[in-house]
Protein backbone atom coordinates (compact mmCIF):
# COMPACT_ATOMS: atom_id res chain seq x y z
CA UNK A 1 0.00 0.00 0.00
CA UNK A 2 1.62 3.27 -0.96
CA UNK A 3 1.83 5.87 1.36
CA UNK A 4 -0.46 8.77 0.73
CA UNK A 5 2.51 11.80 0.84
CA UNK A 6 3.56 9.73 -2.42
CA UNK A 7 0.30 11.09 -4.19
CA UNK A 8 0.45 13.05 -7.18
CA UNK A 9 -2.14 15.66 -7.59
CA UNK A 10 -3.07 16.42 -10.81
CA UNK A 11 -2.97 19.56 -12.88
CA UNK A 12 -5.64 18.77 -15.34
CA UNK A 13 -9.34 20.41 -14.43
CA UNK A 14 -12.26 18.45 -13.97
CA UNK A 15 -14.38 20.73 -16.44
CA UNK A 16 -17.04 18.08 -16.59
CA UNK A 17 -21.08 19.81 -16.57
CA UNK A 18 -23.17 17.01 -17.02
CA UNK A 19 -24.99 15.37 -19.98
CA UNK A 20 -28.65 15.88 -20.20
CA UNK A 21 -29.93 15.47 -23.95
CA UNK A 22 -33.71 14.74 -22.93
CA UNK A 23 -34.09 17.54 -20.40
CA UNK A 24 -34.01 14.57 -17.61
CA UNK A 25 -33.32 17.26 -15.21
CA UNK A 26 -36.90 17.88 -15.19
CA UNK A 27 -38.29 14.83 -14.28
CA UNK A 28 -35.93 15.96 -10.87
CA UNK A 29 -36.93 17.94 -7.77
CA UNK A 30 -34.79 20.87 -6.57
CA UNK A 31 -33.14 18.51 -3.83
CA UNK A 32 -32.50 15.60 -6.39
CA UNK A 33 -30.84 18.19 -8.10
CA UNK A 34 -29.10 19.90 -5.09
CA UNK A 35 -27.54 16.71 -3.77
CA UNK A 36 -26.24 15.34 -7.39
CA UNK A 37 -24.91 19.17 -7.66
CA UNK A 38 -22.97 18.63 -3.43
CA UNK A 39 -21.71 15.06 -4.68
CA UNK A 40 -20.43 16.36 -7.96
CA UNK A 41 -18.09 19.01 -6.43
CA UNK A 42 -17.19 16.72 -3.84
CA UNK A 43 -15.78 14.24 -6.36
CA UNK A 44 -14.10 17.31 -8.60
CA UNK A 45 -12.29 18.03 -4.98
CA UNK A 46 -11.80 14.95 -3.47
CA UNK A 47 -11.23 12.62 -5.94
CA UNK A 48 -10.58 14.08 -9.89
CA UNK A 49 -7.28 15.73 -8.46
CA UNK A 50 -5.86 11.93 -7.18
CA UNK A 51 -7.62 9.03 -8.80
CA UNK A 52 -5.23 8.76 -11.99
CA UNK A 53 -2.23 8.46 -9.47
CA UNK A 54 -4.19 6.24 -7.04
CA UNK A 55 -5.01 3.88 -9.43
CA UNK A 56 -1.57 3.95 -11.13
CA UNK A 57 -0.15 3.07 -7.68
CA UNK A 58 -2.97 0.32 -6.34
CA UNK A 59 -3.68 2.85 -3.54
CA UNK A 60 -6.99 2.86 -1.38
CA UNK A 61 -7.27 6.12 0.33
CA UNK A 62 -8.78 5.33 3.55
CA UNK A 63 -9.25 8.89 4.83
CA UNK A 64 -12.07 9.02 1.56
CA UNK A 65 -14.18 6.92 4.05
CA UNK A 66 -14.96 9.50 6.92
CA UNK A 67 -14.93 11.84 3.40
CA UNK A 68 -18.07 9.91 1.96
CA UNK A 69 -19.56 9.90 5.53
CA UNK A 70 -19.64 14.35 5.89
CA UNK A 71 -20.96 14.33 2.69
CA UNK A 72 -23.39 11.68 3.15
CA UNK A 73 -22.69 8.91 0.42
CA UNK A 74 -23.36 6.07 2.57
CA UNK A 75 -26.66 4.43 3.23
CA UNK A 76 -28.53 7.69 1.60
CA UNK A 77 -32.08 5.79 1.37
CA UNK A 78 -31.67 4.65 4.95
CA UNK A 79 -33.85 6.35 7.40
CA UNK A 80 -32.56 9.27 9.36
CA UNK A 81 -32.85 7.55 12.61
CA UNK A 82 -30.40 5.24 11.98
CA UNK A 83 -27.95 8.47 10.73
CA UNK A 84 -28.78 7.41 7.08
CA UNK A 85 -30.46 10.48 4.58
CA UNK A 86 -33.71 9.58 4.53
CA UNK A 87 -33.34 10.30 0.33
CA UNK A 88 -35.24 8.56 -2.25
CA UNK A 89 -34.22 6.23 -4.50
CA UNK A 90 -33.66 9.07 -7.16
CA UNK A 91 -31.19 10.62 -4.88
CA UNK A 92 -29.49 7.61 -4.12
CA UNK A 93 -29.33 7.00 -7.60
CA UNK A 94 -27.72 9.93 -8.53
CA UNK A 95 -25.02 10.20 -5.47
CA UNK A 96 -23.94 6.78 -7.51
CA UNK A 97 -23.71 8.39 -10.84
CA UNK A 98 -21.79 11.63 -9.83
CA UNK A 99 -19.40 8.99 -7.38
CA UNK A 100 -19.23 6.35 -10.81
CA UNK A 101 -18.09 9.55 -12.62
CA UNK A 102 -15.12 10.29 -10.73
CA UNK A 103 -14.58 6.12 -10.48
CA UNK A 104 -16.00 2.66 -10.15
CA UNK A 105 -13.77 1.66 -7.16
CA UNK A 106 -14.74 4.46 -5.70
CA UNK A 107 -19.01 3.53 -6.37
CA UNK A 108 -18.05 0.73 -4.84
CA UNK A 109 -16.98 1.34 -2.06
CA UNK A 110 -20.02 3.59 -0.97
CA UNK A 111 -22.31 1.00 -3.00
CA UNK A 112 -21.08 -1.87 -0.76
CA UNK A 113 -21.64 0.35 2.56
CA UNK A 114 -24.97 1.53 1.46
CA UNK A 115 -26.34 -1.30 -0.38
CA UNK A 116 -24.94 -4.66 1.25
CA UNK A 117 -24.34 -3.85 4.51
CA UNK A 118 -26.10 -0.82 6.17
CA UNK A 119 -29.78 -1.87 4.08
CA UNK A 120 -29.47 -5.83 5.53
CA UNK A 121 -28.48 -4.85 8.86
CA UNK A 122 -31.51 -2.36 8.74
CA UNK A 123 -33.82 -4.48 6.76
CA UNK A 124 -33.26 -7.42 8.83
CA UNK A 125 -31.28 -6.34 11.56
CA UNK A 126 -32.72 -6.09 15.45
CA UNK A 127 -33.06 -2.68 17.14
CA UNK A 128 -29.48 -3.18 18.88
CA UNK A 129 -27.93 -4.36 15.68
CA UNK A 130 -29.38 -1.45 13.89
CA UNK A 131 -28.63 1.24 16.60
CA UNK A 132 -25.12 -0.40 17.16
CA UNK A 133 -23.84 -0.43 13.56
CA UNK A 134 -25.75 1.96 11.32
CA UNK A 135 -24.92 5.61 12.91
CA UNK A 136 -21.43 4.59 12.73
CA UNK A 137 -21.36 3.27 9.08
CA UNK A 138 -23.05 6.26 7.87
CA UNK A 139 -20.80 8.32 9.51
CA UNK A 140 -17.39 6.80 7.44
CA UNK A 141 -16.63 6.23 11.69
CA UNK A 142 -16.19 2.40 10.34
CA UNK A 143 -16.12 0.90 7.16
CA UNK A 144 -18.51 -2.80 6.40
CA UNK A 145 -18.52 -5.51 3.62
CA UNK A 146 -20.35 -7.95 2.54
CA UNK A 147 -19.63 -11.86 2.52
CA UNK A 148 -21.45 -13.84 -0.22
CA UNK A 149 -18.85 -14.87 -2.88
CA UNK A 150 -16.58 -17.84 -2.37
CA UNK A 151 -13.56 -19.42 -4.42
CA UNK A 152 -16.02 -21.71 -5.57
CA UNK A 153 -19.39 -19.93 -5.60
CA UNK A 154 -19.83 -16.95 -7.67
CA UNK A 155 -22.68 -17.24 -9.50
CA UNK A 156 -24.04 -19.96 -7.68
CA UNK A 157 -24.41 -18.77 -4.31
CA UNK A 158 -26.66 -21.34 -3.09
CA UNK A 159 -23.56 -23.87 -3.20
CA UNK A 160 -21.56 -21.79 -0.13
CA UNK A 161 -19.90 -23.84 1.56
CA UNK A 162 -19.18 -21.47 4.56
CA UNK A 163 -21.19 -22.51 7.33
CA UNK A 164 -21.67 -21.98 11.17
CA UNK A 165 -22.51 -24.51 14.29
CA UNK A 166 -24.40 -23.27 17.39
CA UNK A 167 -22.46 -23.96 20.31
CA UNK A 168 -24.86 -22.79 23.37
CA UNK A 169 -23.60 -19.26 24.07
CA UNK A 170 -21.86 -18.51 20.56
CA UNK A 171 -22.16 -19.97 16.69
CA UNK A 172 -18.65 -21.32 15.42
CA UNK A 173 -18.05 -20.09 12.21
CA UNK A 174 -15.74 -21.80 9.00
CA UNK A 175 -15.01 -20.86 5.82
CA UNK A 176 -13.96 -18.29 3.49
CA UNK A 177 -14.87 -15.48 1.26
CA UNK A 178 -13.38 -14.48 -2.20
CA UNK A 179 -13.84 -10.88 -4.22
CA UNK A 180 -14.89 -8.73 -1.11
CA UNK A 181 -14.61 -4.73 -1.78
CA UNK A 182 -13.37 -3.13 1.18
CA UNK A 183 -12.37 -6.56 3.34
CA UNK A 184 -8.74 -5.63 3.88
CA UNK A 185 -9.80 -1.99 6.04
CA UNK A 186 -13.36 -3.34 6.89
CA UNK A 187 -14.24 -2.83 10.99
CA UNK A 188 -17.72 -5.28 10.54
CA UNK A 189 -18.65 -7.89 7.53
CA UNK A 190 -22.12 -9.09 7.04
CA UNK A 191 -20.99 -12.71 6.50
CA UNK A 192 -23.92 -15.00 4.70
CA UNK A 193 -23.00 -18.86 6.12
CA UNK A 194 -25.23 -22.75 6.65
CA UNK A 195 -26.12 -23.30 9.91
CA UNK A 196 -26.77 -27.29 10.96
CA UNK A 197 -29.33 -27.77 8.62
CA UNK A 198 -28.22 -26.29 5.41
CA UNK A 199 -30.13 -23.11 5.77
CA UNK A 200 -28.28 -19.59 4.72
CA UNK A 201 -28.30 -16.94 7.73
CA UNK A 202 -26.30 -13.41 8.02
CA UNK A 203 -24.14 -12.93 10.30
CA UNK A 204 -22.47 -9.53 11.92
CA UNK A 205 -18.50 -10.69 12.30
CA UNK A 206 -16.70 -7.67 13.92
CA UNK A 207 -12.61 -6.98 12.80
CA UNK A 208 -10.51 -8.69 16.02
CA UNK A 209 -12.34 -11.74 16.63
CA UNK A 210 -10.00 -14.42 17.05
CA UNK A 211 -9.50 -16.73 13.71
CA UNK A 212 -10.97 -13.69 11.49
CA UNK A 213 -8.72 -12.81 9.13
CA UNK A 214 -8.94 -10.04 5.48
CA UNK A 215 -6.00 -11.15 3.36
CA UNK A 216 -5.63 -8.34 0.71
CA UNK A 217 -6.08 -9.16 -3.30
CA UNK A 218 -3.13 -7.95 -5.30
CA UNK A 219 -2.42 -7.69 -8.80
CA UNK A 220 -5.70 -6.32 -10.52
CA UNK A 221 -6.02 -4.25 -13.33
CA UNK A 222 -9.29 -3.37 -12.61
CA UNK A 223 -10.59 -1.21 -9.59
CA UNK A 224 -7.39 -0.43 -8.50
CA UNK A 225 -8.40 2.63 -6.18
CA UNK A 226 -10.60 -0.10 -4.60
CA UNK A 227 -9.90 -2.39 -1.81
CA UNK A 228 -10.45 -6.23 -2.37
CA UNK A 229 -9.58 -9.16 0.26
CA UNK A 230 -10.98 -12.19 1.37
CA UNK A 231 -12.67 -13.63 5.06
CA UNK A 232 -11.43 -16.14 6.41
CA UNK A 233 -13.25 -17.61 9.10
CA UNK A 234 -11.03 -20.31 10.94
CA UNK A 235 -13.22 -21.19 13.80
CA UNK A 236 -14.64 -17.43 14.58
CA UNK A 237 -16.71 -17.69 17.70
CA UNK A 238 -19.69 -15.58 17.01
CA UNK A 239 -22.00 -13.88 19.66
CA UNK A 240 -25.45 -14.93 18.85
CA UNK A 241 -26.58 -11.30 19.11
CA UNK A 242 -24.83 -11.23 15.89
CA UNK A 243 -26.88 -13.22 13.93
CA UNK A 244 -29.37 -10.77 11.93
CA UNK A 245 -32.70 -12.28 12.96
CA UNK A 246 -35.08 -10.66 10.45
CA UNK A 247 -34.58 -12.94 7.40
CA UNK A 248 -33.01 -15.94 6.19
CA UNK A 249 -32.44 -18.28 2.70
CA UNK A 250 -31.07 -17.45 -0.02
CA UNK A 251 -33.52 -14.83 -0.92
CA UNK A 252 -31.92 -12.23 1.70
CA UNK A 253 -28.67 -11.76 0.53
CA UNK A 254 -30.67 -11.43 -2.84
CA UNK A 255 -32.37 -8.54 -1.77
CA UNK A 256 -29.20 -7.02 -0.38
CA UNK A 257 -27.75 -7.40 -4.10
CA UNK A 258 -30.98 -5.84 -5.82
CA UNK A 259 -30.28 -2.80 -3.83
CA UNK A 260 -26.84 -2.70 -5.07
CA UNK A 261 -27.87 -3.49 -8.80
CA UNK A 262 -29.57 -0.81 -8.85
CA UNK A 263 -26.93 1.59 -7.67
CA UNK A 264 -24.33 0.22 -10.42
CA UNK A 265 -27.07 0.78 -13.06
CA UNK A 266 -27.03 4.71 -12.46
CA UNK A 267 -23.11 4.34 -11.57
CA UNK A 268 -22.33 2.93 -14.77
CA UNK A 269 -23.76 5.85 -16.68
CA UNK A 270 -21.60 8.05 -14.53
CA UNK A 271 -18.55 6.29 -16.28
CA UNK A 272 -19.89 6.49 -19.89
CA UNK A 273 -20.96 10.45 -19.20
CA UNK A 274 -17.44 11.07 -18.14
CA UNK A 275 -15.72 8.79 -21.29
CA UNK A 276 -18.31 11.14 -23.46
CA UNK A 277 -17.65 14.29 -22.10
CA UNK A 278 -13.89 13.62 -22.18
CA UNK A 279 -13.86 12.21 -26.22
CA UNK A 280 -16.49 15.47 -27.13
CA UNK A 281 -14.02 17.68 -25.86
CA UNK A 282 -11.22 15.69 -27.23
CA UNK A 283 -12.90 15.68 -31.02
CA UNK A 284 -13.15 19.42 -30.83
CA UNK A 285 -9.25 20.44 -29.89
CA UNK A 286 -7.57 17.69 -31.42
CA UNK A 287 -6.47 18.73 -35.14
CA UNK A 288 -5.63 16.36 -37.57
CA UNK A 289 -5.65 17.03 -41.72
CA UNK A 290 -5.83 20.81 -40.77
CA UNK A 291 -9.37 20.55 -38.75
CA UNK A 292 -10.57 18.94 -35.33
CA UNK A 293 -11.37 15.10 -35.85
CA UNK A 294 -14.73 16.26 -34.29
CA UNK A 295 -15.78 17.30 -37.92
CA UNK A 296 -15.37 13.47 -39.70
CA UNK A 297 -18.02 11.38 -40.07
CA UNK A 298 -16.86 8.54 -38.06
CA UNK A 299 -15.82 10.47 -35.04
CA UNK A 300 -19.70 12.42 -35.53
CA UNK A 301 -21.17 8.95 -35.65
CA UNK A 302 -18.81 7.81 -32.44
CA UNK A 303 -20.28 10.60 -30.68
CA UNK A 304 -23.99 10.13 -31.65
CA UNK A 305 -24.33 6.76 -30.95
CA UNK A 306 -22.89 7.28 -27.44
CA UNK A 307 -25.20 10.46 -26.05
CA UNK A 308 -28.53 8.24 -27.84
CA UNK A 309 -27.12 5.53 -25.43
CA UNK A 310 -26.47 7.43 -22.31
CA UNK A 311 -30.02 8.92 -22.97
CA UNK A 312 -31.81 5.87 -23.25
CA UNK A 313 -30.19 4.51 -19.88
CA UNK A 314 -30.52 7.73 -18.26
CA UNK A 315 -34.51 7.34 -19.00
CA UNK A 316 -34.17 3.79 -18.11
CA UNK A 317 -32.62 4.69 -14.86
CA UNK A 318 -35.28 7.26 -13.72
CA UNK A 319 -38.37 4.93 -14.97
CA UNK A 320 -36.79 1.80 -12.49
CA UNK A 321 -35.78 4.65 -9.42
CA UNK A 322 -39.53 5.36 -9.47
CA UNK A 323 -40.53 1.57 -9.11
CA UNK A 324 -38.12 1.65 -6.37
CA UNK A 325 -39.24 4.39 -4.55
CA UNK A 326 -43.19 2.53 -5.48
CA UNK A 327 -42.09 -0.38 -3.76
CA UNK A 328 -42.72 -2.14 -7.29
CA UNK A 329 -39.27 -2.80 -9.02
CA UNK A 330 -38.60 -6.19 -9.61
CA UNK A 331 -35.13 -8.50 -9.78
CA UNK A 332 -35.85 -9.10 -13.13
CA UNK A 333 -36.22 -4.95 -13.99
CA UNK A 334 -33.51 -4.05 -11.87
CA UNK A 335 -31.20 -6.80 -13.85
CA UNK A 336 -32.42 -5.22 -17.12
CA UNK A 337 -30.67 -1.78 -16.23
CA UNK A 338 -27.89 -3.48 -14.72
CA UNK A 339 -26.87 -5.74 -17.74
CA UNK A 340 -27.83 -2.82 -20.30
CA UNK A 341 -25.99 -0.03 -18.62
CA UNK A 342 -22.94 -1.62 -17.79
CA UNK A 343 -22.43 -3.11 -21.30
CA UNK A 344 -22.80 0.83 -22.88
CA UNK A 345 -20.81 2.18 -20.30
CA UNK A 346 -17.76 -0.33 -21.42
CA UNK A 347 -18.87 0.09 -24.92
CA UNK A 348 -18.53 3.93 -24.96
CA UNK A 349 -15.58 3.68 -22.63
CA UNK A 350 -13.75 1.95 -25.99
CA UNK A 351 -14.73 4.27 -28.65
CA UNK A 352 -13.52 7.00 -26.45
CA UNK A 353 -10.55 5.47 -26.01
CA UNK A 354 -10.11 5.37 -30.07
CA UNK A 355 -11.04 8.69 -30.28
CA UNK A 356 -8.44 9.85 -27.88
CA UNK A 357 -6.03 7.86 -30.21
CA UNK A 358 -2.63 6.53 -27.94
CA UNK A 359 -3.31 9.76 -25.84
CA UNK A 360 -6.68 7.33 -24.67
CA UNK A 361 -4.26 4.58 -22.74
CA UNK A 362 -2.28 7.44 -20.70
CA UNK A 363 -3.48 8.49 -17.11
CA UNK A 364 -3.75 11.90 -18.88
CA UNK A 365 -7.46 10.68 -19.71
CA UNK A 366 -9.68 8.71 -17.70
CA UNK A 367 -10.95 6.19 -20.31
CA UNK A 368 -8.23 3.31 -19.65
CA UNK A 369 -9.50 3.29 -16.33
CA UNK A 370 -12.95 3.72 -16.65
CA UNK A 371 -12.90 0.74 -19.14
CA UNK A 372 -10.45 -1.53 -16.57
CA UNK A 373 -12.68 -0.92 -13.95
CA UNK A 374 -16.06 -1.52 -16.08
CA UNK A 375 -14.15 -4.92 -16.71
CA UNK A 376 -15.22 -5.93 -12.99
CA UNK A 377 -18.53 -3.92 -13.02
CA UNK A 378 -19.85 -6.36 -15.68
CA UNK A 379 -18.84 -9.62 -13.72
CA UNK A 380 -19.76 -8.63 -9.65
CA UNK A 381 -22.88 -8.41 -8.52
CA UNK A 382 -24.22 -10.93 -11.54
CA UNK A 383 -22.43 -11.27 -14.29
CA UNK A 384 -23.72 -9.91 -17.66
CA UNK A 385 -24.59 -13.77 -18.84
CA UNK A 386 -26.64 -14.27 -15.54
CA UNK A 387 -28.41 -10.99 -15.76
CA UNK A 388 -29.45 -12.35 -19.37
CA UNK A 389 -30.31 -15.38 -17.89
CA UNK A 390 -32.54 -14.15 -14.79
CA UNK A 391 -34.70 -12.25 -17.69
CA UNK A 392 -35.21 -15.21 -19.86
CA UNK A 393 -36.65 -16.73 -16.51
CA UNK A 394 -39.41 -13.82 -16.49
CA UNK A 395 -39.80 -13.95 -20.09
CA UNK A 396 -40.35 -17.90 -20.49
CA UNK A 397 -40.92 -18.91 -17.06
CA UNK A 398 -37.77 -21.37 -17.30
CA UNK A 399 -34.78 -21.35 -15.23
CA UNK A 400 -31.52 -21.55 -17.70
CA UNK A 401 -29.32 -22.14 -15.04
CA UNK A 402 -30.84 -25.01 -12.64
Amino acid sequence: MEHTSTIQKSMKQDLFEGVDFYGVDDLLTEEHKLIRASIRDFVKKEISPYIEDWAQKAHFPYEIVKKFGDVGAFGPQIPAEYGGGGLDYIAYGLIMQEIERGDSGMRSTASVQGSLVMYPIYKFGSEEQKRKYLPKLASGEMLGCFGLTEPDFGSNPSGMVTNFKDMGDHYLLNGAKMWISNSPKADIAVVWAKNESGRIHGLIVERGMEGFSTPETHGKWSLRASATGELVFDNVKVPKENLLPGKNGLGAPMMCLDSARYGIAWGAVGAAMDCYDSARRYALERIQFDKPIGSFQLIQKKLAEMLSEITKAQLLNWKLGMMMNEGKATTAQISLAKRNNVAMALDIAREARQIHGGMGITGEYPLMRHMMNLESVVTYEGTHDIHLLILGHEITGIPAFK
